[in-house]
């Protein structure tokens, strides 16, 4: 957590939490419904809404952000809307145009590939449908959260460069892999991405020193806020895309706020993703019109919160579980 930003008491934040259960569209990251805890600081409603998988130390930076966000004023902004590509999830190619139709105005579609159980060939004719549905203009890039080693990389990007992919975002799970691969596929003008070697990471600029990638794709909520992800950005010295971690409209705000930060921004960034969802947590929901999100503070609707509250022992899981990563950064400060 950024010395600069307080730890306030674990009061603070349970005294205003709300814990909501937001249902999706289509299934996405081997979820139906994302969940998400709320709470409102000083400066606003901020989000904590790590993966249910993720650990207590690692959940502890995400809570670190959004207690920034609550607790701190966001940083000055040089652009006032920030462009958003489209997400395709793991889907059958049928499914595609349904999927962009979702997304007002967006000419830049991410495409989930290299999902467990599928074949190449699923990947291959839903790559071919987005690129179908938004004609030669258009920009597609593909996300495979490091599920091919560098032998089914290397074949992955072959068959599919006929699409003219604007990038590959975690193609192999390794730093070593994404330098080899990059290094095999350099001349067939593929950038790499790198993501879950990003935030997930001990150290999240080892993959820009390995020149294992062409840019970074930054996310607020692993990073540790919005000012730690700016100086992961500086530091690296790589164009980068701020991406979603499928969060409500408070989250997607901060990735907007850290969007609009960056002195240079070359992409449409992966904060498009309220349109995955049935419901959200405000009216209107922070989601593309034409293609752009504005910048700006979200505060939920009380209807809507109350609408979309979790079962009770869901609440409670969530309430356990920031008071463990309230003590955590606690005992790191």
């Amino acid at each position: 957590m950024s010395t600069d930003a307080p730890l306030p008491p674990l009061s603070d934040i349970l005294d205003t939490a709300r814990v909501v259960a937001l249902p999706l569209a289509t299934r996405f990251r081997g979820i139906d419904v994302r969940e998400a805890l709320l709470f409102e600081g000083p400066e606003g409603w901020s989000e904590f809404s790590p993966f249910a998988e993720y650990d207590d130390v690692e959940s502890a930076t995400w809570l670190a952000a959004a207690i920034e966000d609550a607790w701190m004023p966001r940083p000055a902004v040089v652009r006032d809307a920030v462009g958003v590509n489209a997400t395709v999830p793991a889907v059958a190619a049928a499914a595609v145009p349904d999927v962009l139709a979702r997304y007002d105005g967006c000419r830049t579609a991410k495409v989930k590939v290299a999902e467990p159980g599928q074949r190449p060939a699923d990947d291959i004719a839903r790559v071919r449908a987005v690129r179908e549905s938004l004609g030669p203009e258009g920009r597609v890039r593909i996300d495979a959260n490091g599920g091919w080693n560098v032998d089914e990389a290397e074949r992955a990007l072959h068959a599919l460069a006929e699409f003219d992919l604007e990038y590959a975002e975690q193609p192999c799970a390794g730093v070593d892999e994404l330098a080899e691969l990059r290094r095999r596929v350099k001349y067939m003008g593929i950038p790499i991405a790198a993501d879950e070697s990003v935030r997930k990471a001990a150290d999240p600029l080892a993959v820009a020193r390995a020149g294992a990638a062409d840019l970074l794709v930054v996310k607020v909520q692993p990073l540790g806020g919005v000012r730690r992800a700016l100086e992961i950005v500086a530091e690296a010295g790589l164009p980068a895309v701020v991406s979603s971690a499928l969060d409500t409209s408070v989250g997607l705000s901060m990735g907007v706020a850290l969007a609009a930060a960056l002195p240079r921004l070359d992409y449409d960034c992966g904060l498009g993703t309220a349109s995955l969802f049935i419901a959200d947590v405000a009216d209107p929901p922070l989601a593309p019109r034409d293609g752009m999100l504005p910048v700006g503070r979200v505060t939920p609707s009380p209807a809507l919160l109350a609408d979309h509250a979790a079962p009770a022992g869901r609440r409670q899981w969530w309430l356990d579980r920031v008071t463990r990563c309230h003590e955590v950064l606690a005992a790191g400060r």
